[in-house]
């Protein structure tokens, strides 16, 4: 039986969807004309037959000269329409539910804007979540009350059985498998991104790749044992969770950072806060209440929104046992040292300058210039394995042959909204990301970099409020491997479409170069030569390399593995040397037991 309760308000009518026995699978209602200014859509989130889960809506305030109603093409049930706000307040996700900021007690300000980065436009408010409104509350914030909810979680959870565990994941693997999920995720991770649909598909699907390899850890969970260690005395030792963990996800991967960071901690028995970022919410809440639809029991994944107040709220609470974070160095750096001192264990990866490496006399110049081009301006730029360097090794007037072709590479790439068939490079994400880096063009050209692209005041049709910068090309010419290169185009994280190219006359010069460089994420070799190719696997300082492959991502049973001021801390995203678990060894010794815990220190290297 289906029963649909009115309740009136003030500010609208909100709807109550009780079902009790009843086997219903994800579908979307649409009521219309419950008054000329309202329409409200309910989502049905895979009700389970025999007994009540969660039972989700959202409700949409339309104004009588504002454009039809459906604003977004899927349902949100974490965006609440009752604010004095034109743009819906993003909820936050707490113990199972979705919850308004004012019913936390927080301040709200209209200073966090979510935009759509193709038009400029809000799409909606994000509540600080470490925040209450006024310092004399007693109710705490919805920072304490997540937190406190996943402590409340834990010990249930963390005896869960390890199969118990992974037989949820790998219900939510095949759950994320489906083409229409995939794609509800992707919406909205081209809406408040801006990639393109294709690229956003594929962040779904890299994050799903984590998600399946958290269905297998229980061998990684495994412990060691030693018989006759001495006269009647044996050791044992497990691997046990840690306790309530958080990540601190970046906006260019909304999906798979958060995919990176949830699952195997709660495979491995842990309970977690998640902070999305401010810029990309959405995908976040999706993949939450899509975690909570199919079981997960409520308090073990909480999804909280804010910037830097509730960052550092995570980062000083005395309950968060682990930090994960992904993101700039600057931000890296603050987190990393705040959380080490208030005793966290913490994994950051920061940012990159990724170092592509050219024989010109061997490497198959077709293949390679297509990656080259893909590789530097996919996700307009914005990831942290883009490749953003080219060094070129050979004589330098063959180089320029090598540029010309890069260019007009490069001009084949359509600029524009990620929805619109055939984009290739879509916005950056901000007004002020787009500043930044126009501002590194110019600085760079004044330094004496020619610029060989110029991808600046590209306009797209529809779109001309859009934050769009065309795949830019800058050649620093032949520089020497003896002296610093001090050009902005090399030595900044620009974060956007643009390549700088270099040229030099031996391998030997182009190893040194990215050697020096601060960062260490990744870089690529092209080449034909098995030598040469085993020369720079050996000698190069990154944490990734590539041979003839041009973003040498690793898959999840291996470990992300950057290196030098790309990474804070010693512990690696994904693979067995991730996982956020501590040692209980347990001695005995005749007819007395004594047990020990202590933290165990993870390899740093892979």
């Amino acid at each position: 039986e289906t029963q649909l309760v009115l309740q009136n308000s003030d500010n609208g009518v909100e709807f109550f969807l009780c079902l009790s026995n009843y086997s219903l699978t994800r579908n979307h209602i649409n009521i219309n004309s419950i008054t000329n200014q309202m329409m409200l859509a309910t989502r049905l989130r895979s009700i389970r037959s025999n007994h009540i889960t969660a039972a989700a809506f959202s409700t949409q305030p339309i104004d009588s000269n504002d454009s039809p109603p459906h604003r977004f093409k899927y349902d949100a049930p974490w965006l609440h329409y009752y604010t004095n706000h034109k743009h819906p307040d993003v909820m936050n996700f707490i113990n199972g539910s979705f919850q308004h900021p004012n019913d936390a007690n927080m301040k709200f300000s209209d200073n966090i804007e979510c935009s759509d980065p193709s038009t400029n436009k809000v799409l909606s408010y994000i509540p600080e979540s470490s925040s209450k409104q006024d310092d004399a509350s007693t109710t705490p914030s919805s920072l304490e009350q997540a937190i406190a909810a996943a402590k409340g979680a834990y010990p249930s959870w963390s005896s869960t059985p390890v199969q118990t565990r992974q037989r949820l994941l790998l219900e939510y693997a095949h759950f994320l498998h489906k083409k229409e999920v995939c794609e509800e995720i992707a919406y909205w991770i081209t809406l408040e991104n801006g990639k393109t649909m294709a690229d956003a598909m594929g962040d779904v699907w890299r994050g799903l790749e984590v998600v399946e390899a958290a269905t297998r850890v229980g061998n990684d969970m495994m412990g060691d044992s030693l018989q006759n260690l001495s006269s009647g005395l044996d050791t044992i030792s497990y691997r046990v969770p840690l306790g309530v963990c958080a990540g601190i996800a970046p906006f260019n991967f909304p999906a798979m950072i958060p995919l990176w960071m949830a699952p195997l901690s709660l495979a491995t028995g842990n309970t977690y806060v998640l902070k999305p970022s401010e810029k990309t919410p959405s995908a976040s809440m999706l993949l939450a209440s899509y975690l909570n639809d199919l079981g997960l029991p409520p308090g073990v994944l909480n999804v909280v929104n804010g910037s830097r107040d509730t960052v550092d709220g995570l980062l000083t609470h005395p309950d968060i046992k682990a930090i994960s974070f992904v993101g700039s160095n600057s931000a890296g750096e603050h987190i990393h040292d705040v959380g080490s001192k208030n005793g966290k264990r913490v994994q950051a990866n920061l940012g990159a300058k990724n170092h592509a490496t050219i024989l010109m006399d061997d490497a198959d110049r077709a293949s390679t210039i297509k990656a080259i081009v893909g590789a530097a301006f996919g996700a307009a730029g914005q990831r942290c394995m883009a490749l953003s360097v080219v060094i070129l090794v050979g004589d330098l007037s063959v180089s320029q042959g090598w540029v010309d072709e890069v260019v007009e590479e490069a001009k084949k790439l359509k600029v524009g909204n990620g929805f619109q068939e055939g984009v290739d490079v879509g916005p950056l994400i901000s007004k002020e990301a787009i500043e930044r880096a126009e501002g590194i063009i110019q600085s760079s050209i004044d330094e004496g970099a020619i610029c060989r692209l110029d991808g600046r005041g590209v306009v797209v049709d529809g779109f001309e409020d859009g934050h769009f910068l065309g795949p830019t090309l800058i050649d620093l010419n032949c520089v020497n491997s003896n002296e610093p290169i001090t050009n902005p185009a090399y030595t900044e994280e620009i974060f956007a479409p643009v390549l700088t190219i270099l040229t030099v006359p031996t391998l030997d010069d182009a190893i040194k170069i990215t050697n020096n460089n601060p960062y260490g994420n990744g870089c690529a070799l092209f080449t034909s030569s098995g030598a040469a190719a085993r020369k720079y696997q050996f000698e190069i300082e990154a944490g990734q390399v590539g041979i003839n492959v041009p973003i040498p991502v690793p898959l999840p049973f291996f470990s992300f593995t950057g290196n030098k001021a790309s990474i804070r801390g010693d512990v690696n995203f994904y693979g067995k040397v991730s996982l956020l678990l501590r040692f209980a060894a347990h001695i005995t010794s005749g007819f007395s037991p004594q047990t020990h815990y202590f933290d165990f220190a993870l390899a740093s290297r892979v």
